[in-house]
C-alpha cells in the first residue's frame, strides 16, 4: 500500500483514501468513480458530485461516449491536475499501433487534458490479433509522456502472459469483473505473481442480486452499514482497486464512506474459483462475523461484452 489523500468534505467530514503503488511507481487511489452507461451531460453532473465528495480517481472510456462530460467536470472543479487520477480506455475498433496512437490523442482532446494517468486496452479481442501491437503503441505513449501508466481490461491469463513475454512493459492494472459472487481467484493470483494490480468493475455485482443477499444484509446490519459499503470494504481489504458507479448523490457519498470501519478477518465469503456463465452450480455467500445462515445465488455472472 502506498500513500493516501485526505479531503475535507462538507466542512466537517474528512475522507482519507489510500493509494496503491503501481508497478511503474505511480500512486493510484484505491477507490475511484466509474461512469459506465452514463450519458455525457449526466456524467458531468455525477463526476462533479463525486469530486465534491472526495473522489479523485475517475474512470471512463472511449466507448462510454462521455469523455467530454467528464472533462468539463474536471475543469469546473478547479482542482489541481496533480490531485486527479484520470483513466480512460481504448475501444476494440481503435486497436492497432497507429490507430491506438490516434485514439489516445482523441481521448485527450475530448477530456481536455494533455496527459492521462492510466490508459487501458478495453478488451483483448484475440480473434483480431492486434492487442500486442496495440500494447506497443501504449508503450510509446508512456515513453512520450502522454500517459503515466498503461494497463489492460478484461485480459485473460493467456493474453497477459503474451504481453509480459513479448513486450517491454508489464501492465500496471488489469480491470476485470470482480465481486463476491465472482472472485476470479486464479486470475488475481496471476496478477499478484507479476506485480499487476487488480481493478474491479461491477464491484457491487450489478444485475446479479448481490446487494439483496440475506447474509450480506445481516453483516451490514451488524456493522451499521449498507450492503454496498460492506462489499466495497471487502474489495479494499483484499487489495482491489475499486470503481463503484452511481448517479445518485446520496449513493455517491455513501460509496466513499467506507474507511471508518473494518470487517472481521474470519469467515470470508466462499471463494469462487471463477465459475463462468452457463454453470448450474451455486455459490454460497458466507457472512463475515455473523452466526446466521448463508444466502445461495446462481453462479456464473455473465460479463457484459460492452463493458
Amino acid at each position: 500500500m502506498g500513500s493516501a489523500h485526505t479531503i475535507q468534505r462538507g466542512g466537517t467530514v474528512t475522507v482519507t483514501v489510500p493509494k496503491v503503488d503501481l508497478i511503474d511507481g505511480a500512486a493510484m487511489p484505491q477507490l475511484g468513480f466509474g461512469v459506465f452507461q452514463v450519458g455525457d451531460d449526466e456524467a458531468e453532473r455525477a463526476v462533479a458530485t463525486a469530486l465534491e465528495n472526495g473522489y479523485r480517481s475517475i474512470d471512463t472510456a472511449s466507448a462510454y461516449g462521455n469523455e467530454e462530460g467528464v472533462g468539463r467536470a474536471l475543469r469546473a472543479s478547479g482542482l489541481p491536475r496533480d490531485e486527479l487520477f484520470v483513466t480512460t480506455k481504448l475501444w476494440n475498433s481503435e486497436q492497432g499501433h497507429d490507430n491506438a496512437l490516434r485514439a489516445c490523442e482523441a481521448s485527450l482532446s475530448r477530456l481536455g487534458l494533455d496527459r492521462l494517468d492510466l490508459y487501458l486496452i478495453h478488451w483483448p479481442m484475440p480473434g483480431r490479433g492486434l492487442y500486442l501491437e496495440t500494447w506497443r503503441a501504449l508503450e510509446k505513449l508512456k515513453a512520450d509522456g502522454r500517459v503515466r501508466s498503461i494497463g489492460v481490461s478484461n485480459f485473460t491469463v493467456e493474453a497477459l502472459r503474451r504481453v509480459i513475454d513479448e513486450a517491454d512493459v508489464v501492465p500496471a492494472v488489469n480491470q476485470i469483473e470482480l465481486h463476491p459472487y465472482f472472485q476470479q481467484d486464479g486470475l488475481r493470483a496471476f496478477h499478484r505473481d507479476h506485480g499487476i494490480h487488480t481493478e474491479a468493475w461491477a464491484p457491487l455485482g450489478q444485475g446479479h442480486g448481490l446487494l439483496d443477499d440475506p447474509a450480506l444484509a445481516r453483516i451490514a446490519e451488524a456493522h451499521g452499514r449498507t450492503p454496498a459499503q460492506i462489499v466495497l470494504r471487502w474489495h479494499l481489504d483484499i487489495g482491489d482497486i475499486v470503481i463503484p458507479k452511481s448517479v445518485t448523490p446520496s449513493r455517491i457519498a455513501e460509496n466513499i464512506d467506507v474507511f471508518g470501519f473494518e470487517l472481521p478477518r474470519r469467515r470470508p465469503p466462499h471463494r469462487d474459483p471463477g465459475i463462468r456463465h452457463g454453470s448450474s452450480r451455486s455459490v454460497t455467500f458466507r457472512a463475515w462475523g455473523t452466526s446466521g445462515g448463508a444466502g445461495r445465488v446462481p453462479a456464473g455472472c455473465a460479463s457484459r461484452r460492452c463493458r
